[in-house]
């Protein structure tokens, strides 16, 4: 029996921690109408001849709960900045004060939060389904081993059930997520 089931369930849960960090991505890409960093992250700069991320192009911090500070490092980069902000779809009006750009984000509509809880709903479901597909996986390698006499039924019965705690654990931090979400996006 060289087949060391400890070893392989940790990299289960490996494999599930991917999907979760994937959702928390995105959750915090999610406007909640409170100011974080992380949601000018999608925004590009053409700067260099090229584009770039703007956090590659400025320091970005909170200055309020509604407000945001961009300090720009290169003056050359101010405009293209502004630029990009204004097309990012966001909904933000950028005021430029020298390499310094204040961005006061909009307030959200009940019906807009709705919106962005079904859509935080929605990251979620997909990671449960990435995570029961690892469980599958898991489960049918177990099989395997049974079937080739690595493993007995007992055994895999047990693994079976090892899988399925890892996975409900899994899913329980997805649901803490989306419901931590949703209190944010609804409040505020």
């Amino acid at each position: 029996m060289g087949w060391k089931m400890d070893a392989w369930l940790v990299d289960i849960k490996q494999k599930m921690e991917k999907p979760i960090e994937v959702l928390s991505k995105e959750l915090m890409g999610l406007r909640t109408g409170r100011a974080h960093p992380s949601l000018l992250e999608p925004v590009l700069v053409e700067a260099y001849g090229g584009r770039i991320p703007l956090a590659q192009a400025a320091s970005i911090t909170v200055t309020d709960v509604r407000c945001l500070m961009i300090q720009v490092w290169d003056q050359a980069l101010v405009k293209s900045v502004e630029k990009a902000l204004s097309l990012s779809g966001l909904g933000v009006n950028p005021k430029t004060e020298g390499q310094t750009l204040h961005v006061v984000l909009p307030e959200i509509s009940e019906d807009r939060r709705k919106e962005l809880c079904k859509i935080a709903t929605k990251y979620a479901e997909q990671t449960r389904i990435s995570l029961r597909t690892i469980r599958r996986d898991g489960i049918d390698k177990v099989k395997r081993k049974e079937k080739e006499k690595e493993i007995s039924e007992d055994e895999r019965k047990r693994y079976e059930g090892e899988i399925q705690k890892v996975v409900d654990a899994a899913i329980a931090k997805v649901d803490t997520l989306v419901t931590q979400k949703e209190k944010e996006i609804m409040t505020l």
